[in-house]
């Protein structure tokens, strides 16, 4: 009797005749289509048997007839497929969920961790999209992040980026470090929100770009221009030029944003000498709202070529599962800004308040030369609701999708494209 699942009569004669063209030296081209039958008829019976075995495995084993017992007595292999599989999209599906301390277990996690950067001697700082959602900014991978939401094929928004300001947690970062207990601040982020916390631009490596600063590389150094307003409006992977030009040489600006699939080369805002220098010396890392699916492609900030016993300690503050999480030496399920408050007061030390009056884009910014007003449409930064033109006054933060920029075409880009019917 043939087997279950096995090939018909007809499928059995066609595959000897193609295995005896095959070896007379060639095949004609009713052989050739007679082959291809066989390896479709294959590949459908395949795809049966792992619908019948995957239907079966969803049932409980106690609802499972002898038959369906028999056919996954048979099915080994596949059965051992699918469970792997199951338990793989498991594990993925932990990954995504956001976990939190509970409140008694995260007061003793912050007291270890305040013991750690008093104790520190050279404390670098990491930080990731997770510190700027309280500032309204999406992050990337959370429940609500824009590449969570891509993946479902749900459209992604923005609040309008001109309106955000510093957290918390980037005023707190400010504090520590003018108190010598941060040494330096590595940021995948692109929001120019540590330079406008008042953190010196020596202190911060901005890895991924700044979107306030726009450079001209044909002057040597480079020639930066710091905006108060989104440089990158015409901006996307792989072309950077905004439109505007130097104002010594004349030559084409560009934004200094690194994209998904792009190499950062400038030397500012990256900053990678002095990111790469901080990690070489840091004896402890403190990282803030990031997944670390990104940072940890970069084996300079993580001392891998020192043994395990010589590198800096790891401290992790995230909702999420990181690729670090076996590496650290604490992991802290929270808000960023709920962690830092916490850590600030154990440490003894204020919070400084924000204030847009005293930001530092303002003393570091270049305005644009006559005839350059129209370059932009974004809104520009002031120092008060008083000097924003008329129709921005007490403006509600826009839900619009930010078309184009590095939010914008940097989203849309990951987009999949629907089929045409």
């Amino acid at each position: 009797m043939r087997p279950e699942g096995g090939l018909p009569c007809k499928a059995e004669a066609e595959e000897q005749v193609s295995r005896g063209a095959m070896a007379a030296g060639g095949l004609s081209r009713s052989e050739r289509k007679a082959a291809e039958r066989v390896r479709r008829l294959r590949e459908e019976q395949q795809r049966e048997r792992l619908r019948q075995v995957s239907r079966i495995l969803r049932k409980a084993a106690a609802e499972r007839s002898a038959e369906e017992g028999r056919l996954l007595a048979e099915s080994a292999d596949l059965v051992t497929e699918l469970q792997g599989r199951s338990r793989r999209r498991e594990g993925l599906k932990r990954r995504q969920e956001e976990v939190c301390d509970d409140p008694e277990e995260l007061r003793g996690k912050v007291r270890e961790l305040a013991s750690a950067v008093r104790n520190a001697k050279y404390l670098v700082v990491y930080t990731g999209a997770g510190i700027s959602t309280a500032a309204s900014i999406p992050d990337y991978r959370g429940p609500n992040g824009v590449w969570t939401l891509l993946q479902k094929g749900r459209s992604v928004s923005a609040a309008d980026l001109s309106e955000a300001e510093p957290t918390l947690t980037h005023m707190s970062i400010t504090r520590l470090h003018e108190q010598k207990l941060v040494q330096h601040v590595v940021s995948q982020n692109c929001d120019g929100l540590h330079l406008r916390s008042g953190l010196p631009r020596t202190a911060i490596s901005e890895l991924h770009g700044n979107m306030y600063i726009e450079v001209c590389t044909s002057c040597v150094p480079n020639r930066e221009y710091v905006r108060v307003f989104d440089v990158t409006e015409r901006t996307a992977l792989h072309r950077h030029q905004t439109g505007r030009t130097c104002h010594k040489c004349g030559t084409q600006l560009r934004d200094t944003i690194v994209h998904f699939g792009e190499r950062g080369t400038l030397g500012q805002p990256l900053n990678w000498e002095a990111a790469t220098e901080a990690a070489s010396r840091a004896d402890t890392i403190l990282c803030l709202g990031s997944s670390l699916k990104v940072l940890k492609k970069y084996p300079h900030l993580w001392c891998m070529t020192k043994p395990p016993s010589r590198r800096p300690k790891l401290y992790i503050v995230n909702l999420q599962w990181t690729p670090k999480d076996d590496w650290a030496a604490l992991k802290l399920h929270g808000k960023c800004d709920d962690v830092m408050r916490l850590l600030m007061a154990e440490l003894g030390l204020e919070i400084p308040a924000y204030s847009r009056c005293q930001d530092p884009i303002f003393s570091l910014a270049t305005p644009l030369r006559a005839g350059e007003e129209g370059s932009h449409s974004r809104k520009s930064l002031c120092r008060s609701r008083e000097e924003a033109p008329p129709g921005d006054r007490g403006a509600p933060l826009s839900s619009a999708p930010i078309l184009g920029g590095w939010f914008g075409r940097g989203c849309t880009k990951r987009t999949k494209r629907k089929k045409v019917t």
